[in-house]
């Protein structure tokens, strides 16, 4: 897995680097004049402050290019939204997906797209895993009329134009940096991207006119080391076991503000462990596929008692139409020109599958799909924020937005590697 600074800052580099030589004027007799000095001193100023502006951004601070005109904007940009955008009838959502051209965000997009609805994805295709499959996602949603603008969440004056060319009813945000460890090398792009990113999405969304109901991905891991199961909306969630945890539940509590304050209608859900084709390669069932095939051994995690981790693993599909019962019956905002109106919907719900699975029965299952004895080592679970299992109860979600999952764990990961095989074979030969 590459890992890269995940920070998008436009700031130029430091000039701190930029060490002058020592000016021939140093050498001056001590009777030159003080104004001379002075003169020169500014102009030396002045070429250093223009060496700063012109300095492009430092490696660290943007893994990829970063110029505003090469990302948005323009005529021919803003007719590319606006297409994109166009519904089916006046009855269909426009949906600001975030994260577009992540997994969830993909699926969630051409599901969308395919019965009628405008949908603009955003997303800034970091690094923080393999982006080529994001692009390869990015290609998919083109086909089928998704536009997905190549940019940063943090980029205000981008979503304030968004907004400007396209009256959204709806914001589907997805967009976060994810995964539990990762969190330990990169804290910074956690709080980058689901604390401050989210919070620029607020702010857009609150004083657009008309405000857009607000869908949005918090995260199983709020329920940190609750030990109650399965777990519910009303158990408490302040015990993070990791930053990613705690920037999901920070989320949550900012969305409560803005909701209060400014009448969003803002709907969280928290997703249990999601998986199936076009998935995430930094998640267990994705690598254990990778390197089952490669006859690489793999780490098997198992808890103080000698029980081995479990997770509610959740199908794509079945997380897909959660989403989309979510947007279909979110209320409206209250909100206008900034201000609240009346009191705005707020809504938390679980999108998990009900059935906890030990990690050892999901490497049984792929050892059978793949044909292939898995080399396995098992070890005691590290302290790296990850949590022994996750349980949803979703009578929550089942009552209010019809949510049902039916896809078992079996059933979806031949799904899955069925794809896996596919577009891995095709990749070979790109």
């Amino acid at each position: 897995m590459s890992q890269v600074n995940e920070h998008h800052h436009h700031a130029p580099s430091t000039p701190g680097k930029l060490k002058p030589e020592k000016s021939p004027y140093n050498r001056l007799r001590i009777h030159s004049s003080l104004s001379k000095l002075t003169l020169w001193s500014s102009f030396f100023l002045a070429f250093i402050l223009f060496l700063f502006i012109l300095s492009p951004p430092s490696p660290s601070a943007s893994p990829r290019r970063r110029s505003l005109g090469d990302s948005w904007g323009g005529s021919h940009w803003e007719k590319r939204v606006a297409k994109s955008a166009r519904r089916s009838s006046p009855s269909s959502l426009s949906v600001l997906v975030t994260g577009a051209a992540g997994f969830v965000g993909s699926h969630v997009s051409l599901s969308l797209k395919r019965r009628g609805d405008g949908v603009v994805g955003l997303d800034n295709f970091n690094r923080y895993y393999d982006p080529a499959l994001k692009r390869a996602r990015q290609r998919l949603l083109d086909r089928a009329g998704v536009f997905v603008v190549d940019a940063d969440l943090n980029d205000s004056a981008l979503l304030r134009k968004l907004f400007d060319v396209v009256p959204f009813t709806h914001v589907m945000h997805l967009a976060a940096q994810a995964g539990v460890r990762y969190a330990m090398q990169n804290p910074q792009s956690y709080i980058h991207s689901n604390i401050a990113g989210f919070v620029n999405l607020l702010e857009a969304s609150k004083s657009a006119n008309p405000q857009p109901s607000i869908v949005w991905a918090s995260s199983s891991s709020v329920y940190g080391l609750n030990s109650k199961v399965p777990f519910s909306e009303k158990d408490r969630t302040d015990q993070p076991a990791s930053l990613y945890a705690a920037t999901k539940k920070a989320g949550e509590e900012i969305a409560h503000s803005y909701n209060h304050i400014y009448g969003l209608s803002i709907t969280g859900l928290r997703f249990f462990t999601v998986y199936g084709p076009w998935g995430r390669p930094d998640m267990a069932y994705f690598f254990f596929t990778k390197d089952i095939l490669k006859g690489k051994q793999i780490t098997i995690f198992e808890s103080l008692d000698g029980g081995t981790v479990a997770r509610d693993f959740t199908y794509i599909d079945d997380i897909v139409k959660g989403c989309l019962g979510a947007l279909d019956t979110a209320k409206k905002s209250t909100g206008s020109g900034g201000k609240k109106k009346g009191p705005a919907q707020f809504r938390v719900f679980n999108l998990g599958n009900t059935s906890p699975v030990p990690v050892s029965e999901l490497v049984a299952i792929l050892e059978k799909l793949l044909k292939v004895k898995a080399k396995k080592k098992v070890l005691p679970m590290p302290t790296n924020g990850d949590v022994k299992f996750t349980h949803a109860n979703i009578s929550l979600a089942h009552r209010d937005l019809g949510y049902r999952p039916t896809t078992d764990l079996e059933t979806g990961l031949r799904k899955f590697v069925k794809w896996y095989l596919e577009f891995y074979s095709k990749k070979s030969s790109w």
